[in-house]
């Protein structure tokens, strides 16, 4: 008899759920949230298991990934799914509830699975995430910097770099109890710059090692950050049937509402990926604004600007990045500037 399971994760213990495939329940337990606690219950040898559910969540990659590895069918669910389901089924939530309804999701098949990232996009997402963090920290601090002076009548005015520090000097070198407050805050802005100078080499040289890297640059307005972002949240590119199903991951394509004869197109989606959305958002305003050498995909969004306005415009060429971008890595090519090779390309 085949035999479903149901893990509802927390960062303590998971509540495991067995049942068969007529819906009786054979065992429920809580154990530690660790794969080898959870292998060691789930490899009893009287339950055929056919498929064990964990929904997506901070731990479900290395649940997952640890499952897997000791040969279980493991599957990470949709996270909306799996509340619309236990919403219906139950009306008291609790980890033993829930960890009941995911069995059953896995026994009756009404799940959606999430793609599991592989190790090394992970540790390239986590480097991207941490320059992140420390560029927004040292901006802030330099921005409460700026007020803190202005409540005196000092204007920070226009600095940046390394003149931000010079600055902050000058305002205060006559008040010496404003100078004692700066001089902290000055040395966590310094140590912060520093990390993110040791972070950002870090990205540019996993950018120059991954030859995919290197053919996404060759887009206008695509840097490393943006190349190494997309590669890591894309991970394989095989599983999209589709170029275009790329922009829908992503959040940038409109939300549809029908009903009857009533059809209203929304805006943007913006599920998915945050950090990858905002940075091919940064990159269409950067070909639109920046790049002064014109370019077929450079054309096509000052056209749409003309007829609904830039910011629509760079939406619709951050979405039209993504699917270039995925043609690009799975054709092996490089960026064409103009139709006419796109199409003797694909003509030969």
């Amino acid at each position: 008899m085949k035999h479903y399971v149901g893990l509802d994760v927390s960062v303590k213990e998971t509540s495991v759920c067995i049942v068969d495939e007529n819906g009786k329940l054979c065992r429920e337990r809580k154990v530690v949230s660790h794969p080898e606690d959870l292998v060691a219950i789930l490899s009893d040898p009287k339950f055929s298991l056919e498929r064990v559910g964990v929904e997506a969540g901070p731990l479900s990659q290395w649940l997952v990934e640890g499952l897997a590895k000791a040969g279980l069918p493991v599957f990470c669910i949709e996270t909306r799914h799996t509340k619309a389901f236990l919403d219906a089924l139950q009306q008291n939530k609790s980890d033993r509830n829930d960890a009941r309804g995911i069995a059953h999701m896995m026994r009756v098949g009404l799940f959606k699975d999430v793609h599991v990232k592989t190790l090394t996009s992970q540790k390239r997402r986590a480097l991207l995430t941490a320059r992140s963090l420390l560029q927004e920290k040292a901006i802030d601090l330099e921005n409460e910097m700026r007020g803190l002076l202005r409540n005196f009548g000092l204007k920070v005015g226009h600095a940046s770099g390394g003149t931000f520090e010079r600055r902050i000097l000058e305002l205060v070198e006559h008040d010496a109890e404003l100078a004692e407050i700066m001089e902290p805050l000055l040395a966590g802005r310094c140590k912060l710059r520093e990390g993110l100078a040791k972070l950002e080499k870090r990205v540019l040289a996993e950018a120059k090692q991954g030859e995919v890297c290197r053919r996404l640059m060759t887009i206008p307005g695509v840097g490393p950050i943006v190349s190494l972002a997309y590669v890591s949240a894309i991970d394989i590119p095989s599983r999209f049937r589709h170029s275009r199903s790329v922009g829908a991951i992503l959040g940038l394509t409109p939300v549809v509402k029908q009903s009857g004869e009533m059809r209203r197109v929304g805006h943007v989606s913006l599920r998915g990926d945050a950090m990858m959305r905002r940075l091919l958002y940064e990159a269409a305003q950067s070909m639109m604004t920046r790049v002064a050498k014109w370019c077929w995909l450079k054309a096509w969004a000052m056209n749409i600007a003309k007829r609904n306005g830039s910011k629509k415009a760079k939406v619709a060429l951050a979405r039209r990045l993504a699917v270039v971008m995925h043609r690009m890595w799975v054709d092996g090519s490089e960026f064409r500037w103009t139709r006419e090779d796109t199409v003797s390309t694909v003509a030969a």
